[in-house]
């Protein structure tokens, strides 16, 4: 699947189980425009707006990228990647981040892994967000900043960080002109 059938997925799940765009606003504290934008427009610019959702139609965030059942172990080669899911914050704008699920079919997984591509962004986008769970980052290639709660880290390539994500936070490649990628493992209960 590509990251561009995401709102479509979204939106076929929503239906499949008789929820109205109203309905899946109310239950996830989002607005019915922002439903909307997601699912008509494919734009979503973070994690935990998808979780929410994810959380209210009572699938895993996971669901959105899968496409076909695996049996354990799920093997991932590198050359066989492909983005799954792009998070960008307007239609004008170029996706942020990048993402390639690592768990694809594995369908009773609590983790969600990923490999993340991240584009630079201005600061007025740097928005913090926060959501139930747990992320573990490994900062593969460039600079990536980490805004957590009142303070700020940089990571360099081999540098880690494991949070709750309930703390507002903002993760983003710290240098204006040079991507990033890292590994990212994220946990969020059911």
């Amino acid at each position: 699947m590509s990251g561009a059938n995401l709102g479509a997925r979204i939106k076929r799940l929503r239906e499949n189980k008789n929820i109205s765009r109203a309905a899946l606003a109310e239950s996830t504290g989002l607005s019915e425009v922002f439903i909307a934008t997601m699912e008509d427009e494919n734009l979503c610019p973070s994690l935990a707006p998808l979780q929410k959702v994810a959380r209210a139609l009572g699938v895993r965030m996971g669901t959105f990228m899968d496409d076909q059942i695996v049996k354990d172990p799920v093997i991932n080669r590198r050359e066989d990647r492909e983005v799954d899911m792009s998070m960008q914050k307007a239609l004008n704008k170029r996706a942020t981040f990048r993402y390639h699920s690592l768990a694809k079919g594995k369908t009773d997984r609590i983790m969600e892994p990923f490999y993340i591509e991240i584009s630079p962004e201005s600061s007025e986008d740097q928005a913090l967000s926060s959501h139930q769970g747990e992320e573990f980052i490994l900062i593969m290639q460039g600079r990536v900043k980490l805004l957590y709660g009142n303070e700020t880290y940089v990571l360099d390539p081999g540098d880690s960080a494991y949070y709750n994500s309930i703390v507002p936070h903002y993760l983003g490649a710290f240098d204006p002109e040079e991507f990033a990628t890292i590994y990212a493992v994220v946990y969020h209960p059911q």
